[in-house]
């Protein structure tokens, strides 16, 4: 299996991964495996090169992956700050769940109610993984100063408190307000039985955007910049492996 180091600079990639296992490494030494519910969020910042791919043995087993991965912008302060790497374990994540039980909600990142959850973010950020039952509702209070996003995982059901319907592979781009409102449709499909949603939202940066490729900078000039320093090897250096069978001197 071939495997590409990509170049990065000026945002953040944040893998989420529901089924299957990943790995990660990077030219300034983080790195790592995650499966069932675990994130990776890595902070090109500065620049920095990476690789990220399942394992070997799970593409030639045809085993299942299933995982979203999005690109957080940097505001231009913050765009060449130190590369970062997090590793984020499902099982530190705050698990909250709906008065009724009928919604139960991972907290990756940010604030909510008064809870908070494991993720590092250089701006106000929240993302939660909510999971409802057929036929559940749940109303998360929201920081009117966020956007607010929904994607569907799975599942089918509606968003909004005018309950716009949405399903699976659709994304629900919300207005300004306090409160956040979803639930499950009372009959699911077999292969989903449960409405799945990626909630996300924080505070917008309002700044220009000038994006090509694998570089998120504020001007095109930036731009320009960053693909001179990676063509010149200033983005970082592809780490050596032992070769199996020798020893390293």
């Amino acid at each position: 299996m071939q495997i590409t180091w990509n170049p990065h600079r000026g945002f953040e990639t944040v893998t989420y991964i529901i089924d299957g296992t990943f790995v990660h490494r990077d030219s300034h030494g983080g790195g790592g495996q995650i499966t069932n519910g675990d994130t990776q969020w890595m902070t090109a910042g500065s620049g920095l090169l990476h690789i990220e791919t399942p394992p070997e043995s799970l593409v030639l087993s045809g085993g299942l992956f299933h995982g979203l991965q999005l690109w957080v912008n940097l505001p231009s302060s913050l765009k060449m700050s130190p590369p970062r790497y997090q590793d984020i374990r499902g099982g530190d994540v705050a698990l909250l769940s709906s008065p009724d039980g009928g919604a139960l909600l991972r907290l990756i990142a940010g604030d909510l109610d008064g809870h908070g959850g494991p993720g590092v973010t250089h701006t106000p950020i929240c993302i939660v993984h909510a999971t409802l039952a057929p036929g559940a509702q749940v109303r998360l209070p929201w920081n009117p100063g966020y956007n607010a996003l929904v994607y569907a995982l799975a599942g089918r059901g509606t968003v909004g408190s005018e309950r716009r319907p949405i399903h699976m592979g659709q994304l629900a781009v919300l207005g300004a307000g306090a409160v956040l409102e979803v639930a499950a449709d009372d009959t699911q499909e077999s292969r989903s039985p449960s409405l799945d949603l990626y909630i996300m939202g924080g505070q917008p940066i309002r700044e220009p955007v000038a994006a090509y490729g694998p570089f998120v900078m504020n001007t095109r000039a930036e731009l320009m910049q960053a693909f001179e320093d990676f063509q010149a090897g200033r983005l970082g250096t592809i780490p050596t492996e032992p070769h199996p069978g020798h020893d390293v001197l």
